[in-house]
């Protein structure tokens, strides 16, 4: 069949709802009373946080089309206008089930644990006046009281602020509105006992964690800031704004100030969305909507405290015991059985598989290469690197000690740009060759190149990797990193950082899949080969791994290898808008979904190919834009050891994992896979914390995958 053949809007999902039911898999977590107390509420902070991100790029997104006048249906049947209602019925049905569960259970819970989140009407007599002399010397110098009247105009309303929306009234019976902006550099959550403690308060403590609102605590002191005038009432109230930057690249003549300009303007974005903690008048929602220029459509009233990402503050609490047993993550042996890191990755290709296997390695090559005489040059691309970084630390030292060192730094990364601009800066003060990405695509390849001199002339170690060079990401999120020696792939990562630091056009790669370049051309290939080994053999297979598939034409592939015959797993964390089951079109493609512990994030390609296998690692998604507008890279496993650790070990775990995944349905729900034996329980994440602890030698692994 045809790609052409499967253009039907019922062949596929839309993309904004199924992120939504992504996020209702994360909400799902939270509501798991099996999990511990703390993790749940960090799964409710990330709930949160999620749906902020969604307005702030996706729903923006929509709104803009909108307001252009486009009416265009998509490829799955909805144009903008359908979509954003649909949006709108669906987040509001998953906000109204957190904050019922958060209200009603959750609160409960911690305070049977210990931690008690106090609304101000139920403190006690002396925590009141303890709160009051609190809030005197530490808030009120802090807070700017903003009227709005004929003279002074409606006030700014920054991006997720949290700001009190307040009623007076004169001694003359005139009513007045004002703006009470929260500080965001104060805590979110007051510790009451800590307060006590302070100003040595002679009040008794329950010994519990006694925790409010800082919110509350300004509203029930609001007299402070409007004397002599009468405080009718207050609603806390909160913005979300468009902050997708779009950069005209091809017209800036200096792309790191144009995005310093661009950043600058995110705080005027159009609001996109308005939460309200509670019913108000209608007057001051009508004042509000019409000075915020938003409708209805995109109003959330919510019957309890908004901004709730802010719950990752008590997972920061020192309650163990309410948490995840820990877990060291291990450093392989194979590096302590060499003298050095370059000659373990010189005998064999050695995988590590974050956050199961320690970064330290990795930080460990660059610091070695930085203080090693026979480095010569150090190669590099950094996406999302975090603050303090040991790798850029790495990277400056080894310019400082005369290495060449060229760092392409992409400033593009999304809500990242101050931080990357900053390292930018640092890294050119010192010599090193910082390019800041290619016109029209946004680097998001993760690979270091290091040429070092030796014995036998120049050797070249190579690091590929599935996620970010970001120390407290790869304790989060599972990926995979390769170091490697191989000459072929060292050829082809040689010519990348060509292309990306020169003017290179080279369109040949020897191993790697290199978007936008032959990425797209040659996973279709290699779904294409498999179809044709399955009409031999009949036992063609493909497994992928990867947080999105959207792009309609691998889905469209995929769909004609289904077709054929071949049986095709997917295990896609977040958004898929191919639609598994439907007949003589995905009857054999199983679409699986895991949410746990740790972020999946590792994207990973296989083919049985009749038993000579093929698996690929990399950092892109099925995506258009990973395809189409960004530098990504996709890499072959050489070593058959390793391709049988990824397949056992990984690949195959987490397809017969009973606990965390769910199997997405051709309606668009996810339902829990059912363990058919409740004593044989699979947790493919929590297993593999235990294959990395028994993992001691490389002897071990063979003989793991042997098994």
């Amino acid at each position: 069949m045809k790609t052409s053949s499967f253009n039907k809007h019922e062949y596929y999902f839309n993309r904004d709802l199924s992120w939504i039911e992504f996020n209702r898999r994360v909400l799902e977590e939270a509501l798991d009373e099996s999990l511990p107390l703390l993790e749940r509420v960090k799964f409710l902070s990330i709930f949160c946080t999620n749906l902020d991100e969604f307005y702030m790029i996706r729903v923006s997104g929509l709104i803009e089309q909108i307001n252009a006048g486009i009416n265009t249906v998509g490829i799955d049947g909805l144009t903008p206008q359908e979509t954003l209602l649909q949006i709108s019925v669906e987040v509001q049905k998953l906000c109204k089930i957190f904050m019922n569960y958060y209200q009603n259970q959750i609160l409960k819970e911690l305070k049977d644990a210990g931690i008690e989140i106090l609304n101000y009407s139920n403190i006690q007599e002396d925590e009141i006046k303890i709160l009051r002399h609190f809030y005197h010397k530490e808030i009120f110098p802090t807070l700017t009281p903003l009227a709005f009247d004929p003279g002074r105009p409606f006030p700014h309303i920054s991006n997720l602020s949290l700001n009190i929306a307040v009623s007076i009234e004169r001694q003359t019976g005139e009513q007045h509105f004002a703006r009470v902006k929260v500080p965001q550099n104060l805590p979110r959550f007051i510790n009451i006992n800590e307060i006590k403690g302070k100003y040595n308060s002679t009040g008794k403590s329950s010994g519990n964690i006694r925790l409010i609102y800082i919110e509350q605590v300004i509203q029930n002191n609001l007299d402070t800031l409007f004397p002599k005038m009468n405080v009718l009432d207050s609603y806390v109230f909160r913005v979300t704004r468009d902050t997708d930057i779009e950069i005209q690249e091809d017209e800036a003549d200096d792309l790191l100030k144009v995005i310093e300009e661009n950043i600058k303007q995110r705080r005027f974005g159009a609001v996109v969305r308005l939460e309200i903690e509670n019913e108000i008048p209608p007057q001051m929602l009508s004042l509000l909507k019409k000075n915020l220029e938003i409708s209805d459509a995109n109003i959330q009233i919510l019957n309890g405290p908004i901004g709730l990402g802010d719950l990752m503050f008590l997972y920061a609490l020192p309650m163990p015991h309410l948490k995840f047993k820990p877990f060291q993550p291990v450093i392989p042996k194979l590096f302590e059985e060499n003298e050095d890191i370059f000659t373990a990755i010189k005998k064999h290709d050695i995988l590590l598989s974050h956050p199961y296997h320690s970064f330290l390695p990795v930080i460990e090559l660059i610091k070695r290469a930085a203080e090693d005489p026979n480095v010569l040059a150090i190669k590099q691309t950094l996406y999302r690197v975090g603050n303090n970084s040991p790798i850029v630390e790495s990277l400056i030292e080894a310019a400082e000690n005369g290495k060449q060192v060229a760092v392409l730094v992409e400033l593009k990364a999304r809500f990242d740009e101050e931080n990357n601009i900053q390292w930018a800066r640092r890294l050119e003060k010192v010599g090193v060759h910082v390019v800041y990405g290619l016109i029209g695509l946004k680097t998001h390849c993760k690979v270091t190149l290091i040429i070092r001199k030796e014995r036998e002339g120049l050797v070249r170690y190579v690091h590929l990797a599935t996620g970010n060079y970001n120390i407290v990401t790869t304790k989060q999120y599972t990926d995979l990193g390769l170091f490697t020696c191989n000459e072929n792939i060292a050829d082809d990562t040689t010519e990348l950082f060509n292309f990306l630091t020169g003017y290179s056009e080279q369109d040949y790669y020897k191993e790697l899949l290199v978007a936008p370049i032959n990425m797209r051309k040659r996973l279709v290939e290699l779904i294409e080969e498999e179809i044709e080994s399955n009409k031999k053999y009949g036992n063609g297979r493909i497994i992928i791994k990867v947080n999105s598939i959207t792009d309609p034409e691998m889905i469209k592939t995929l769909y004609r290898a289904s077709c054929e015959g071949v049986k095709v797993d997917l295990l896609v964390r977040g958004i898929c808008m191919l639609k598994p089951g439907i007949k003589n079109v995905s009857e054999n493609i199983r679409v699986l979904s895991i949410v746990g512990r740790f972020l999946e994030h590792a994207r990973v390609f296989y083919f049985f190919n009749n038993g000579n296998s093929k698996i690929f690692l990399g950092s892109a998604d099925l995506m258009e834009r990973n395809l189409n507008r960004r530098v990504e890279i996709i890499f072959p496993i050489k070593s058959t050891l390793i391709k049988n650790y990824i397949l056992r070990n990984i690949i195959e775990l987490q397809l017969n994992d009973n606990v965390n995944a769910r199997i997405l349905k051709s309606d668009g729900k996810y339902e829990f896979v059912n363990s058919s034996n409740g004593d044989n329980l699979i947790d493919s994440q929590e297993l593999q914390i235990d294959i990395a602890k028994d993992v001691i030698c490389w002897e071990q692994v063979e003989q793991m995958t042997k098994v």
